[in-house]
């Protein structure tokens, strides 16, 4: 921390995961605009939301083994450019069917630069570095969340929905020309040749599956769906148990924190999909919100993240994960309960922005101290990997939320656009959400322990390209 190269890893790696972040928020607050410019049904802007995430969720361990084995961060600028031409795609999309393809090709660029940008933290900064580096990643990530609903919301208003995925060309050019000029070069020497592209294949399947099963559910198709997914979940497992060198270690889940954590991962961040799927559209199609309005309505969540995660990574190393971990999702769920006081008619200051204020200090708390931990639990040289089994995690809950919840609520066809049924879903589904989050700090609770585990493994699995070892 301080130095050049420590500022240059930290920018590159918050610029690229931003990118990434920015289309999650900027893309809920278009959805009710697409819809319309596109002609597109509830089931189509569910797959605009989850195509993304269903090829992010499904390779991004494929990606970080893939960066422990040729180089973080050539990975990462792979990946970068990639999710650019993607969103050059996406830009010029005349139907919803060429959208969700394009999002589709999104995300496998997500799933390269996203655990990039965690593992080159993790295999340049020194041990004691690695949790404010992270809290200050996190932080600078969520200037992303600020700027990006606002930006986008702008764009949606006064220009078209189009611009929020071209935006990215640009700031996808001045992350590689970061990550090239300045970020060393780092990776696991003792990563191994052979890919396991069996298991990335079966936990697409797994994934797909289960995703079409929600979105369409009630149709025989979905049945079929239901019977893909369980399969090759199963087989999933039996292969990666025989596999020689599997594309998912599942013994890095014999440590009881690293499965905790990542437990209560799939728990809030799928909570965390659906209440940013239904709010934004809560707000615009109930209160009457224009997607400049709506995305801004959450910036201040998002300054508190960028003020205070570097603190909050601090505080995770001194009090041990626990606390934050616990106490994180429980504020959260407390600031998604006052949600429910948005209606046709709300006060931004009184009905809005005290659940935003709230609901931004659970994250704050949470989310530093989660990440350093999941990444502590594991051993260096598996840093891409534990990286990307969180981050697989926690958009397979994003995706399962968003593709099931609308279904749960009893929301269909074009029901997003009828503002009384929309509203009467939007009650039901804060209220599950809220619940999620208060199992994920109640599972932290018992589960995580109180001081952050010091990471196992070769000393040199951090070692930077023709220098010294990273530790």
């Amino acid at each position: 921390m301080g130095t050049g190269t420590g500022r240059a890893v930290i920018a590159a790696a918050a610029l690229g995961s931003g990118i990434a972040f920015l289309d999650g928020t900027v893309v809920n607050v278009a959805l009710r605009t697409i819809g319309e410019d596109l002609d597109a049904s509830l089931a189509q802007l569910q797959w605009i939301t989850n195509g993304y995430l269903l090829s992010l969720a499904s390779l991004i361990l494929l990606g970080g083994s893939l960066g422990d084995r040729f180089g973080r961060r050539r990975l990462f600028v792979i990946g970068t450019v990639w999710f650019a031409a993607a969103s050059l795609v996406c830009g010029i999309a005349p139907n919803p069917e060429v959208l969700i393809a394009a999002r589709v090709l999104q995300g496998i660029g997500g799933a390269l630069l996203t655990p990039g940008s965690l593992a080159m933290i993790q295999g340049a900064f020194t041990h004691e570095d690695r949790a404010p580096a992270i809290g200050a990643w996190s932080g600078l990530t969520s200037v992303s969340g600020a700027v990006g609903p606002f930006l986008g919301g702008g764009l949606v208003d006064y220009a078209s929905w189009r611009w929020i995925f071209l935006i990215n060309l640009p700031l996808a050019a001045v992350t590689v020309f970061i990550a090239m000029r300045w970020v060393p070069e780092t990776r696991d020497p003792h990563a191994p040749s052979h890919f396991d592209l069996t298991g990335a294949v079966l936990a697409a399947a797994a994934l797909g599956g289960a995703t079409y099963a929600l979105i369409e559910w009630g149709g025989t198709s979905a049945w079929v769906a239901v019977a893909v997914g369980v399969l090759a979940g199963v087989a999933f497992v039996v292969v990666e148990g025989r596999e020689r060198m599997p594309m998912l270690p599942l013994g890095i889940f014999r440590d009881r924190t690293f499965s905790a954590a990542n437990a209560m991962t799939l728990l809030v961040y799928g909570a965390l999909g659906a209440m940013g799927f239904f709010v934004t559209i809560e707000l615009q199609t109930v209160s009457g919100y224009g997607a400049l309005a709506a995305g801004a309505a959450f910036i201040p969540a998002t300054l508190l993240m960028l003020a205070f995660a570097s603190y909050a990574g601090r505080l995770g190393v001194r009090i041990g994960p626990r606390i934050p971990m616990t106490f994180g999702p429980l504020v959260m769920a407390v600031g998604v309960l006052l949600y429910l006081r948005i209606d046709s008619d709300p006060s931004y200051l009184l009905d809005v922005l005290p659940g935003v204020l709230v609901f931004g200090v659970g994250i704050t708390l949470m989310v530093a101290p989660l990440t350093a931990t999941v990444l502590a639990a594991a051993p260096d040289e598996h840093a891409g990997v534990a990286s990307g089994v969180n981050n697989a995690v926690a958009r397979a809950g994003a995706l399962l939320a968003v593709a099931a919840l609308p279904v749960a609520v009893g929301l269909h066809g074009e029901e997003y656009a009828v503002p009384s049924a929309f509203d009467d879903a939007f009650r039901m589904a804060m209220m599950v959400c809220a619940a999620l989050l208060a199992i994920g700090g109640v599972l932290s609770w018992l589960t995580v322990r109180s001081t952050v585990l010091e990471p196992a493994g070769d000393p040199v699995a951090g070692t930077l390209d023709g220098g010294a070892p990273g530790d």
